[in-house]
């Protein structure tokens, strides 16, 4: 915990690489001070098909799942901080998003937990 996933079009990791653009992301989501830092999950999955507004425009969409807890304004830093991350490396991908979804303390499990 936490988990970024981010979906994007294939053109997207032969412009960077999978391993730049997850090390990037990581840096910017650990620069938050919300999380430890061993706890953060970055996964891609770029897309060999896809459909963007009816055409083949590249995208980036980072599905960021944290456990509950934070404020309003520090999930919205968060969010600022992946798009703007994003943003810098992709000047000419102008559909770049994040958005974050909160776990229920109450009903997450893990293994170490049971």
């Amino acid at each position: 915990m936490p988990h970024f996933v981010v979906d994007c079009s294939q053109e997207i990791v032969r412009q960077r690489s999978e391993e730049e653009i997850l090390a990037r992301l990581h840096r910017a989501v650990n620069s938050t001070g919300l999380f430890e830092e061993p706890d953060i999950k970055v996964r891609i999955n770029p897309f060999p098909v896809y459909a963007v507004g009816g055409g083949k425009e590249d995208f980036i969409h980072v599905f960021s799942h944290i456990m509950q807890g934070r404020t309003v304004e520090q999930r919205a830093d968060l969010s600022k901080r992946i798009v703007s991350e994003l943003a810098d490396m992709f000047p000419t991908v102008h559909r770049i998003a994040t958005n974050i979804a909160e776990f229920e303390k109450a009903t997450y499990l893990n293994r170490d937990m049971l």
